[in-house]
């Protein structure tokens, strides 16, 4: 089972190392490529939010005047991700600003190859054209209506479908939806800012499909068999 964590992070400015702070966390679980369970924390960065900050995110200082502090949150969100790779857009910007939440709180950081940076996979995919989440769901034919402002858990649901699709997409899809079938059990609970999802899957058993050979198909099988045999000096695999 392959377990990844969409994650998105909303922020008061663009460096930590200017002492910018994380305001609201969003993760997505990807089980073998299937949304599972999901988190949502909203933070008091303990600073003003700027209001060109706010104009992305639309997260007021009074929003999160009474939200925990990341170190009130850091073991619930270390417990959420594990040790599971996490898929980010822009990478570099969220693990920066998240070591140094982190670091803060006196956790261990997370390291750099973890991350799997889909702003990387689209420009190495797609050279030359955008590669903003918000081109990429143009691109992908994702329905990005709801963006009216940036969010954690809004963006880490489209992330989490624009990865799909760059991982193989609908034909992907079609691929696994043969091999498993979902049998679903889904709980949802609002407390401490937190959202909670499960999700199941049972494999989904097929009949052996019978082919029928017909004798001329038969006879050329054989033929080329017996190329296959003097060519290479040795008896195919197949016929032992």
């Amino acid at each position: 089972m392959e377990r990844l964590i969409i994650l998105d992070t909303e922020t008061t400015g663009i460096s930590p190392n200017d002492g910018h702070r994380i305001v609201e966390i969003g993760c997505i679980e990807l089980v073998n490529y299937r949304k599972g369970d999901q988190r949502q924390w909203y933070l008091n960065p303990d600073m003003e939010i700027p209001r060109e900050a706010t104009k992305v995110h639309g997260i007021t200082n009074e929003q999160v005047a009474d939200a925990p502090r990341f170190a009130d949150i850091a073991d619930s969100f270390i417990e959420f991700i594990k040790d599971d790779k996490l898929v980010i857009h822009n990478a570099s910007f969220d693990m920066g600003f998240l070591n140094s939440e982190l670091s803060r709180a006196q956790k261990p950081n997370i390291k750099s190859d973890r991350a799997i940076d889909t702003l990387a996979m689209a420009r190495q995919k797609y050279p030359g054209s955008p590669a903003s989440l918000d081109a990429l769901c143009r691109r992908f034919k994702i329905d990005n209506s709801n963006r009216t402002f940036h969010g954690a858990l809004l963006d880490s649901e489209l992330l989490a479908e624009v990865y799909i699709e760059l991982m193989g997409g609908n034909q992907f899809n079609l691929d696994f939806d043969l091999l498993t079938t979902p049998s679903t059990v889904e709980t949802a609970a609002q407390s401490g800012g937190t959202n909670k999802a499960e999700k199941k899957l049972e494999p989904l058993v097929f009949p052996k499909r019978k082919w029928s050979v017909n004798s001329e198909e038969e006879k050329s099988h054989q033929e080329f068999l017996q190329v296959i045999s003097k060519k290479s000096g040795k008896t195919p695999i197949w016929t032992t």
